[in-house]
């Protein structure tokens, strides 16, 4: 790995243990084994590395459907299944983020977001589903994908902390959202 990206990767670790003011210049460097001027070389500043950071793990959050449904139950338990695991390998993270939004919010555009860019791919999808007619409710695209996007979120955000909300195996859980998603937009499941 070279020196950029052990930066990247420690300030993205850092960021998520400490926060914007714990993860000082002088902490990301020591995770990263390299020294200050280093990191102020590669970066300029701790708000650019910060940045290059977030935007990272934003990028690595991406999952894509297929253009043309096949298999909608598949589609989507792979979708959701990837998208929990990513969630939850970064609950850290995205806490952190969502605690430092207010006082930071030029650190990351919500638009832009995992979640958000992921509800315009499952919107997209469930559009194609109801014009090959496998999706036969009446059914708001965008209101029905924030509604997924939002249980898996939950699920990755909540199943440490509140335990006795997620009782179930997850992998069984997860099926169960998808199943009653598809259900409700009139997929034969």
């Amino acid at each position: 790995m070279n020196v950029r990206d052990q930066l990247l990767e420690a300030a993205a670790r850092v960021y998520a243990e400490a926060g914007y003011r714990g993860a000082t210049t002088r902490r990301i460097a020591s995770v990263a084994g390299v020294n200050e001027i280093t990191l102020f070389r590669q970066f300029g500043s701790k708000d650019a590395l910060m940045r290059e950071a977030i935007e990272r793990c934003r990028q690595d959050a991406t999952v894509p459907l297929p253009q043309e449904p096949v298999d909608p139950v598949r589609e989507l338990t792979d979708f959701a299944r990837a998208h929990l695991a990513r969630m939850r390998e970064r609950r850290s993270f995205i806490r952190t983020c969502m605690g430092e939004f207010e006082e930071h919010p030029e650190i990351m555009e919500p638009e832009n977001s995992p979640p958000a860019v992921a509800a315009k791919a499952l919107g997209a999808y469930l559009g194609r589903l109801r014009e090959r007619r496998v999706a036969t409710a009446e059914f708001d695209e965008c209101v029905a994908a924030t509604m997924l996007m939002g249980v898996i979120f939950a699920d990755a955000m909540g199943r440490d902390i509140m335990r006795d909300m997620f009782p179930r195996d997850p992998e069984a859980t997860l099926l169960e959202y998808v199943r009653i998603f598809l259900r409700g937009l009139g997929v034969s499941v």
